[in-house]
């Protein structure tokens, strides 16, 4: 595999150059200001690929897609009913007309329409002209080949209008548009069977730690199995990026090197869980000093407190902590945005946050920012959502995560709270 043509950092700046400005602190950086660091440095990727329509799905658009025609094509009726002139009514009640003729979709009406006389039209019929409005079945006494209308019409009622949903030439997709299936069936409605999407970004990924057995071996003493990659993968995959799973590597330089050398040639971004600490077996500090730019700091939060940055060859690297729920918690809030951006997605979204009603006590000691793991649902009097802490919220409880449906993120200056605290919440589903 060639090496990728990975974005460059945003900034001419070089990543250590940053990390030692003014307003970085080493030992308890904020999570905005870490957040607004990574994106200085980190930009689109720039291969594109052409694919089939359906193939498009969950992909980033590359290109503008301007209609070739108006939509809908001619004015057609929004239900059944008649069309007719509405000079031949003009706010008059019990007006009858003659019925000439029918519109179906799909099939139009060729005839002629005179004053004094209408047509039946089915829902999706085009209105031909002269005629101008469209009166609902249920709002006419049919009769032998006439129809009696009631009052209150009005000009263009109940008439879809050429071009009302999209004008000819006008842009009905942006480039960096998340291709979803409304988007997929945008294309398809418009007879466009390929789009231009931006090619998938590479992620390489591994664990380190020799603590750590994968699925399938046997645990000796002290050892577990390595659930990170895992929900590594699971993150990821829910992205749309093509993974390379790089299994669990020793805390040996020789081969943690290589893996590092071997990543950054495959891929556009490198994800290590566990290593990024001040533990004595925690090689990976000194040997990416010598391999790139890399800055290692203590994040102002909880869990994942560890966290590295930086750039590996031509890849982006995002060393995560090793316990279980901190991987999740620093992946959502620190590189979900960054690899969306690199993917091409614009404009970026935000994890969604918003207002609930926590209905138990918090703990929480003031000096960081936590994501507590907490379950959403409808407040008891059906106004508004309320929310509670899973329980335990310990870094290495991940089934507190799956127990969780949103974070409850609780600011750096927010100390205990009582029952009845309203709080931020960001939800687990819908943040791609």
């Amino acid at each position: 595999m060639t090496a990728p043509d990975s974005a460059a950092p945003a900034g001419t700046d070089s990543i250590r150059t940053a990390s030692c400005a003014d307003d970085y602190d080493p030992d308890s950086m904020p999570v905005d200001k870490a957040r607004a660091f990574i994106d200085r440095f980190v930009a689109p990727i720039s291969g594109t690929r052409r694919v089939a329509v359906r193939d498009a799905l969950g992909q980033v658009l590359a290109e503008d897609i301007v209609s070739p025609f108006d939509v809908p094509l001619a004015d057609n009726s929004a239900m059944d009913g008649y069309a007719l002139r509405h000079s031949d009514v003009d706010g008059r009640e019990g007006v009858t007309l003659k019925v000439v003729g029918t519109a179906y979709a799909g099939r139009t009406f060729n005839g002629t329409v005179a004053p004094g006389e209408c047509i039946r039209i089915m829902t999706g019929g085009v209105v031909p002209a002269p005629l101008d409005c469209v009166v609902p079945q249920e709002h006419t006494r049919p009769g032998d080949g006439v129809v009696t209308l009631g009052a209150g019409l009005r000009r263009a009622q109940n008439v879809r209008s050429a071009g009302e949903d999209i004008r000819r030439g006008a842009a009905v997709l942006r480039r960096g548009q998340w291709m979803r299936p409304a988007e997929i069936g945008l294309l398809a409605s418009l007879g466009i069977g390929e789009a231009t999407v931006f090619r998938r970004l590479r992620v390489a990924f591994f664990s380190t730690g020799d603590e750590l057995v994968s699925i399938g071996g046997t645990l000796g003493e002290g050892q577990v199995y390595d659930s990170n990659r895992y929900t590594i993968h699971g993150m990821l995959t829910r992205l749309g990026v093509d993974l390379i799973d790089m299994g669990v590597v020793r805390d040996d330089p020789a081969k943690l090197e290589a893996h590092f050398a071997e990543a950054a040639r495959m891929a556009d971004v490198i994800i290590t869980s566990g290593g990024v600490s001040v533990g004595e077996a925690d090689f990976i500090k000194q040997m990416l000093d010598r391999m790139g730019e890399v800055v290692f700091w203590k994040i102002a939060m909880k869990p994942g407190r560890p966290l590295a940055y930086g750039r590996i060859g031509g890849a982006h690297f995002f060393g995560l902590p090793g316990n279980p729920v901190a991987v999740m918690a620093t992946f959502y809030q620190f590189v979900r945005e960054p690899l969306l951006k690199m993917m091409g997605r614009d404009p970026m979204p935000v994890l969604p946050t918003f207002k609930a009603t926590c209905i138990a006590p918090l703990k929480k000691a003031p000096g960081r920012t936590e994501f507590q793991r907490g379950i959403l649902s409808a407040a008891a009097d059906g106004h508004g959502w309320q929310v509670k802490p899973t329980g335990e919220q310990g870094s290495g409880i991940l089934s507190s995560m799956s127990q969780a449906n949103c974070f409850i993120v609780l600011p750096v200056d927010q100390g205990n709270a009582p029952a009845g605290t309203v709080v931020d919440v960001q939800m687990f589903e819908g943040l791609v």
